[in-house]
C-alpha cells in the first residue's frame, strides 16, 4: 500500500531504487555513457533519514558531492559546484540531483513519518515544516539572515516572499514544498550558468524526494531530466524517455 499512499500526492512516483535505474538506463541509451564516467552531485537535506533511504545504486556513479544543506538548498555555493565540476571524468558528465524532501506515512499523511526506534511520528521536513509554522505566526522578518541560522533564515525568506501563496493553499506543506522546489531549481540554473565542466554533458534532476515510514523505503517524483550538450550549447529533455 505504501506507493499508493504516495501516489495520492504525487501521482508520477516511482520508488527511488526504480528512479535511479530509470535514470542510469536513459543516460546509458541516450547518451551513451555508464555510471562510472557519471560524477554525481546531489542537493538534498541534510537529514539523516535520507541518507538511511539513499538509493544504493546511486553509488554505482562518482560521488556523491553534496551541495545541498537544510531542505535541499544548494548552499555549497559556486564555490562547491566549481571543486564538483573539475572531478568529472573528461569524457562524461556531471549530474546534479537536487530536491527538497517531504514525508508521507502509511496512511497517507503528508508532512511527517515514523522514524526508526521511535513511537510517535515526526516532522519532515522539519525545517520546512518549522519554516512554515513561523510564517503562519508572523514570525519571520524581512531580510533577517544570521550568521547562527543562517540556512533556516534562508528557507524563512524563500517562504516569506511566497507568503499568500503558501497561506491559501489547500495544503500548506505540499505548497511550500513546490516554492522550495522552484527556488532550489532556480538557484541550480545560476549555479551552473556560472560554472565551466571539463566534459561532455551536463544532466539536471530535478525532483521531490519523498520519504516514507520506517518500512516503507523512499520515492521519487522526477520534475525535470534534462541534459546540455557543453559543445553545442543544445539542451534537450529526457523526460519523455525516462517515463516509457
Amino acid at each position: 500500500m505504501s506507493i499508493e499512499s504516495v501516489r495520492k500526492w504525487y501521482p508520477q512516483a516511482l520508488t527511488s531504487i526504480d528512479t535511479v535505474n530509470r535514470l542510469l538506463d536513459t543516460i546509458e541509451k541516450h547518451l551513451g555513457l555508464k555510471p562510472y564516467q557519471l560524477m554525481h552531485a546531489d542537493s538534498m537535506c541534510c537529514d539523516d533519514v535520507n541518507a538511511i533511504q539513499y538509493p544504493p545504486r546511486a553509488y554505482e556513479m562518482l560521488g556523491p558531492f553534496h551541495l545541498g544543506g537544510l531542505d535541499g538548498y544548494p548552499f555549497a555555493g559556486i564555490t562547491g559546484m566549481n571543486a564538483f565540476a573539475h572531478h568529472v571524468p573528461e569524457d562524461g558528465a556531471v549530474i546534479i540531483f537536487y530536491a527538497p524532501h517531504i514525508g508521507i506515512t502509511k496512511d497517507g499523511t503528508i508532512g511527517e513519518i515514523s522514524r526508526i526506534g521511535q513511537s510517535d511520528n515526526s516532522a519532515c521536513c522539519g525545517a520546512a515544516k518549522g519554516a512554515l509554522g513561523k510564517l503562519a505566526n508572523d514570525q519571520i522578518i524581512e531580510g533577517n539572515i544570521t550568521s547562527l541560522d543562517f540556512q533556516m533564515n534562508t528557507i524563512e525568506q524563500i517562504f516569506l516572499h511566497q507568503k499568500n501563496r503558501i497561506m491559501t493553499a489547500e495544503n500548506q506543506i505540499f505548497e511550500a514544498t513546490e516554492v522550495m522546489y522552484e527556488a532550489i531549481d532556480d538557484r541550480i540554473e545560476v549555479l551552473v550558468r556560472e560554472t565551466n565542466y571539463p566534459c561532455k554533458y551536463v544532466i539536471l534532476v530535478g525532483a521531490i524526494f519523498i520519504n516514507g515510514d520506517k518500512d516503507m523505503g523512499s520515492f521519487c517524483q522526477y520534475k525535470k531530466f534534462e541534459y546540455i550538450d557543453l559543445e553545442t550549447k543544445e539542451r534537450r529533455s529526457l523526460m519523455d524517455e525516462y517515463y516509457q
